[in-house]
């Protein structure tokens, strides 16, 4: 026998001083198995934690029946409301889009989109009936971006991200992120699977809001969302099929949403955009509904957050009860912020009495 491979099976068994070497083969460890047992910020016993552990180990662990090997380990995230928080007082864009309209005397917008953006505050922060626009909320977003670059695009979205979250103590936008659900993201990473966010928001925000809470297991070029047009400083109104990109051009914000990801479009994107099919599935509202089914569809699981936490953020209970029903129908299995995460955002941020007031 090659002396190299004597060497290396009794270095292995000195490695392994607590179980026997090949005389022995049920007392072998099987080394790919799920890599973590439990997950950080989730309260003791919940069912919804024990049995995302459950899942992980029976398709990491060789020899089981549901076992996948890692190059088809994927997992796609939901962002407002599933990662982070989306009721301070609405998603992080409608924030973006209220500061930059309203209270950034360089904005200009058409009266029409100002008075609308004014009425949108309004009904946020005092539980009035959303306004009615013509367009969408994301397309004025666009146009009130139009002709930035990406990087001052993004540039405004990190400074944005240091103002202090409405209706909270202790935390600004950029850390407004659900600790047991970023866990989550560490344990999947930990157990080898391909982590990807599929988000209504607008994908290059997103890159920029995501990058210190979840840039270390999810890369730019997995984050995938809504989408803003973009053009080239010199191309004017040539199609971008017929323009050639000149030496000194500028990539900018055409002002134009293009594609709005949810509902049906998130199963597009996965299938245009990754090119396989995710095993598991987070999501928190019927915008996510398509993923999930997607992802059930194909053997996978499918987990929905149920914003019922009136303590700790501002739920809505009777929204959580009627989601969690449809979720039963489709077979996903639900997570309740009340029941299941020890904490929500950490335990030195609390919502302010006066916002919640305001919010009622």
């Amino acid at each position: 026998m090659n002396k190299k491979i004597v060497m290396c099976a009794a270095a292995a068994c000195l490695l392994i001083p607590t179980v026997g070497c090949a005389s022995n083969p049920a007392a072998v460890i099987n080394l790919h198995t799920a890599k973590t047992a439990s997950l950080e910020n989730w309260t003791e016993g919940s069912a919804a934690a024990k049995s995302i552990t459950d899942y992980v180990a029976s398709v990491c662990t060789e020899g089981s029946e549901h076992y996948v090997a890692p190059a088809d380990r994927i997992a796609v995230f939901d962002v407002d409301g599933t990662l982070c928080g989306e009721r301070f007082p609405t998603y992080f864009d409608n924030c973006l889009m209220f500061q930059r309209i309203l209270h950034d005397n360089s904005c200009k917008v058409s009266a029409e989109d100002k008075a609308y953006t004014e009425a949108y505050e309004k009904s946020m922060l005092y539980g009035l009936p959303k306004p009615e626009t013509d367009k969408s909320s994301g397309q004025i977003l666009a146009e009130a971006f139009k002709g930035f670059t990406v990087e001052e695009y993004q540039a405004y979205v990190r400074d944005f991200m240091e103002t202090p979250a409405w209706g909270f103590e202790g935390m600004k936008y950029g850390e407004s992120f659900f600790k047991p659900m970023v866990s989550v993201v560490e344990y999947l990473a930990a157990n080898d699977f391909h982590i990807y966010l599929c988000s209504g928001q607008e994908r290059n925000m997103l890159r920029e809001l995501t990058k210190d809470a979840l840039g270390k297991w999810v890369k730019p070029s997995d984050i995938i969302g809504t989408t803003f047009e973009l053009t080239a400083e010199q191309q004017g109104d040539v199609k971008a099929k017929n323009y050639d990109y000149a030496p000194d051009d500028r990539v900018l914000l055409a002002g134009n949403m293009t594609m709005k990801n949810q509902k049906m479009n998130k199963v597009n994107s996965i299938i245009n955009e990754i090119g396989a099919k995710p095993i598991i599935a987070f999501g928190n509202s019927t915008g996510d509904i398509s993923m999930g089914q997607y992802v059930m569809q194909n053997g996978g699981k499918a987990y929905m957050l149920l914003c019922d936490d009136t303590d700790r953020d501002y739920g809505d209970p009777e929204t959580a009860s009627k989601f969690a029903e449809e979720c039963k129908k489709r077979g996903f299995e639900t997570v309740s912020m009340k029941n299941d995460f020890k904490t929500i955002y950490g335990d030195n941020v609390v919502c302010t009495k006066n916002a919640k007031d305001a919010a009622a």
